[in-house]
């Protein structure tokens, strides 16, 4: 992300932009690879072939801000590679953790992750180390501590079934669970801004937000992510949830959240009266149904049409609801840029 980049989006956020014309999307291994043409283990395993592949999009796309930027990451085999997950990898797909939390009775033993050496963390840092001076050298520079969310590592831990189980049967293990992972949270974001003293921005990815009811998010969701947020002094406090949102968006001001990217299926003007005005939106076009599978002239239509429907445009950065999926294709994305261009 370059500077004016950076100071885009906080006018975005602060409510001081008048172009209302400012997109964004998140950029990670499910598109980056297949869309330059490596494959996704070249992606993980090749510093070179990571970088140039990110040169490209920022490059091919100059009127679009990637976030977070120069992503470095494994998949979601990043963060539970940490706990001691078993980390299965494929050529042209994604990699998968296998599970370490097979009862609850399990979760006492789980070792507290030391973020400088354990699981895939320490390689993350050193290609970041070792590329930093060519990514400033480009006139960007890394602005965001990125990692998943405490529900979300959770489920990788011991499953989506089991954990949302344990929230239900066992809510004092659940407890003790999300305080060890939201320790490591804090750990693991305080050492990439020791790192990288440019950070100034969290992104927090958490869908599991999204299957919990009210009750449960007050209590289960809260206070966790609050202090995840508050491991460091920032600017810009992402969070992303592109499951059910409508739960987690009457929270987000209390929990100090200030940019939310959520689901298609809620309408900007529905989040925005749940979210209230001082959160900024980030999406949120169908990213998988049209951004992917559209035709240009198609995904031209559905931006306008989404752009036509937002009653107050400000606080709004244009996107897809989630991140950027597999096989988006270069003519869909300007696409979507034309429209947004485009749009009177």
């Amino acid at each position: 992300m370059t500077n004016k980049q950076w100071e885009d989006f906080l006018a975005v956020i602060d409510g001081k932009s008048v172009s209302g014309k400012d997109i964004g999307f998140i950029i990670d291994s499910p598109w980056l690879p297949g869309w330059s043409g490596v494959t996704t283990l070249d992606y993980y395993t090749s510093d070179e072939i990571w970088l140039k592949t990110n040169f490209k999009a920022i490059e091919t796309f100059p009127d679009v801000t990637f976030l977070p930027g120069f992503w470095s990451e494994y998949g979601m085999c990043t963060e539970p590679s940490a706990f001691g997950a078993r980390s299965i990898w494929y050529n042209e797909n994604l990699p998968h953790a296998e599970k370490v939390i097979h009862s609850s009775d399990d979760i006492a033993s789980l070792p507290q992750p030391n973020v400088k050496s354990d699981g895939l963390l320490p390689f993350m840092i050193n290609r970041l180390n070792q590329l930093e001076p060519r990514i400033v050298e480009s006139g960007h520079s890394i602005k965001f501590a990125v990692t998943r969310g405490p529900l979300n590592i959770a489920t990788f831990l011991m499953g989506t079934t089991e954990f949302m189980m344990l929230l239900v049967m066992e809510p004092d293990k659940a407890h003790e669970l999300l305080k060890k992972i939201t320790q490591f949270i804090c750990d693991w974001v305080q050492y990439q801004k020791e790192c990288f003293p440019s950070i100034e921005g969290i992104l927090l990815l958490d869908d599991i937000v999204g299957f919990v009811g009210d009750e449960d998010c007050r209590e289960f969701v809260v206070p966790y992510l609050r202090r995840a947020f508050d491991a460091i002094p920032t600017r810009i406090r992402f969070f992303h949830n592109d499951a059910f949102g409508l739960v987690c968006a009457p929270f987000l001001k209390e929990i100090g959240i200030n940019l939310f990217n959520f689901a298609f299926d809620h309408p900007i003007n529905q989040i925005r009266e749940l979210a209230g005005s001082d959160v900024a939106l980030i999406g949120n076009l169908a990213p998988r149904d049209i951004l992917a599978a559209g035709s240009p002239a198609e995904v031209y239509l559905a931006t306008q049409a989404m752009m036509q429907e937002v009653s107050d445009r400000r606080r709004i950065i244009w996107s897809c609801g989630g991140g950027v999926p597999q096989n988006v294709s270069t003519e869909n994305i300007n696409a979507f840029v034309s429209a947004v261009k485009d749009f009177s």
